[in-house]
């Protein structure tokens, strides 16, 4: 069989892969703190014995968009929102350190500090944890103070310290959870040092930065591709349908 078959082939499931990725952009367009992955494939040539003939494509990952999205103001005193560069640290239900930008805390039962999905809110010192408390506010440099619980209200304490962390976005990579790491892909992700340049805006929360018009149309150019890809399948079959029949007429 012609081998044009496989390139379409390997084309269509390419198309396929983009697809998804976009898909999932868009089905996190309102998720707090998202950033968007981007989906690539290049033709690659294939060598043999002689001059090279055909073109496969190849899936290519060429990182995530980490632009910051739009700040959104919420009035609640367990939002934040890294404001400029900078990343919130969490830990992972592996229990390595990752980071996000989604700042929609709560504190459990135990008094931790949690992120929306659930994983603990990292401060100087590992996991934040609170005592009882009458009220709560989080500083712009990630200081977290309370009044104590039936205490006077100015006898404000501090109680710990949001690590926010500033590493090189070259180093950074988003992981199958959704949480970014500092370091290579595929290996564990390394520690960021707590940066005190980093500010966050209390009360508010950042959008994500997908742009919803953007995906469809990349999602509907893919399609065309996906067609196409098919079409050059359909073609290989009946030119060795085609091909067939005239050996069977020589013979």
């Amino acid at each position: 069989m012609d081998k044009s078959i496989y390139i379409g082939m390997s084309g269509a499931k390419q198309s396929m892969l983009g697809q998804q990725a976009h898909a999932n952009n868009l089905a996190n367009v309102n998720t707090t703190g998202f950033k968007r992955d981007f989906a690539q494939a290049r033709s690659m040539p294939v060598f043999g014995e002689a001059y090279p003939t055909r073109a496969y494509a190849m899936t290519e990952r060429p990182g995530t968009d980490l632009s910051a999205g739009a700040l959104m103001e919420t009035g609640r005193d367990l939002d934040v929102a890294v404001n400029g560069d900078g990343w919130l640290a969490v830990q992972a239900d592996s229990g390595e350190e990752v980071y996000t930008r989604s700042g929609s805390l709560s504190v459990d039962v135990n008094g931790m500090l949690r992120t929306a999905s659930g994983e603990p809110v990292l401060g100087n010192g590992g996991p934040v944890a609170l005592p009882p408390y009458d009220s709560l506010t989080i500083a712009q440099d990630g200081t977290v103070s309370i009044v104590p619980a039936g205490g006077p209200p100015n006898q404000l304490v501090q109680i710990d310290r949001l690590k926010l962390v500033n590493p090189s976005q070259d180093s950074m990579h988003k992981g199958t959870d959704g949480f970014l790491r500092s370091g290579p892909e595929g290996q564990a992700g390394t520690v960021a040092p707590a940066d005190p340049t980093v500010r966050i805006e209390p009360g508010f929360l950042e959008a994500s930065n997908v742009n919803a018009v953007e995906e469809m149309i990349d999602n509907l150019q893919l399609a065309r591709q996906y067609e196409m890809q098919v079409k050059i399948m359909r073609t290989a079959e009946s030119n060795s349908q085609a091909t067939a029949r005239l050996l069977q007429n020589l013979g």
